[in-house]
């Protein structure tokens, strides 16, 4: 069943009605809309509360895609009362958690432009996120929280652009991830833009970002491991770079 995504047109939704349209064998429901973000390329899903009509609350504990990208499961904490197919609710998306994960996940494409290199992987976190490079000696901590910093504090506009897969094919740069391609065959592709006329970058990405750099506030490289002889992990935490 194909879900209305309705974060990818605002990802400041924190609330929306919605309609329980299926329950999976699981008890995973799936309603008609969403503003809950599914697991996906690196950024956690979505928890918070469903809303019934008699205002009772009920926990959701993750958010998940189902067989497509289209298929949104939300999955209920254990124990939580059987929802109806028809029943309508209201959702409410745990915002504090949702916020740092939007701020962070910006941060990595911010660091993506400072280290401009194929990303081996990524994974977005409440307080830290890592992203992996392909690359053999990587510059200082103290050069490339400096470099993100004045990214975010230019405060550089983000929007979203699409475009369709033939555009993508060419324009194959578009791409940063070495191993991970954006998924085919589930209409036009979402670029992620930062900066007038996207003049700082622009990638595919489906995840959830702010609206402006200054937003992602103080950021600073914490650690650089070395994971290979040709790959370099970047883990990227709130706050300022201590000091050494």
């Amino acid at each position: 069943m194909i879900t209305q995504a309705l974060f990818k047109d605002d990802a400041y939704l924190s609330t929306c009605d919605a309609e329980v349209v299926g329950i999976n064998d699981r008890g995973g429901i799936i309603l008609n809309q969403t503003c809950f973000y599914a697991t996906s390329g690196g950024q956690p899903g979505d928890n918070g509360l469903i809303e019934r009509e008699d205002g009772s609350k009920i926990e959701v504990t993750a958010t998940v895609n189902g067989e497509t990208k289209n298929d949104f499961v939300h999955i209920l904490a254990e124990g939580s009362p059987t929802l109806e197919i028809g029943e309508k609710i209201i959702l409410h998306v745990d915002w504090e958690r949702r916020y740092k994960l939007m701020r962070m996940h910006t941060a990595c494409h911010l660091l993506s432009v400072v280290c401009p290199y194929p990303i081996t992987g990524a994974a977005v976190g409440e307080n830290e996120s890592r992203v992996d490079f392909d690359m053999r000696e990587p510059p200082e901590k103290a050069d490339i929280t400096a470099k993100m910093m004045a990214l975010v504090e230019q405060n550089h506009p983000i929007f979203n652009q699409m475009i369709s897969e033939a555009e993508l094919d060419a324009n194959p740069n578009l791409v940063k991830s070495k191993n991970v391609k954006p998924p085919r065959g589930v209409g036009d592709i979402r670029l992620v833009c930062i900066g007038e006329d996207s003049s700082i970058d622009s990638q595919p990405c489906g995840g959830t970002h702010v609206s402006e750099t200054q937003e992602v506030g103080a950021v600073h490289i914490g650690k650089i491991e070395k994971k290979g002889k040709e790959n370099r992990r970047f883990r990227i935490r709130f706050g300022d770079l201590p000091q050494q």
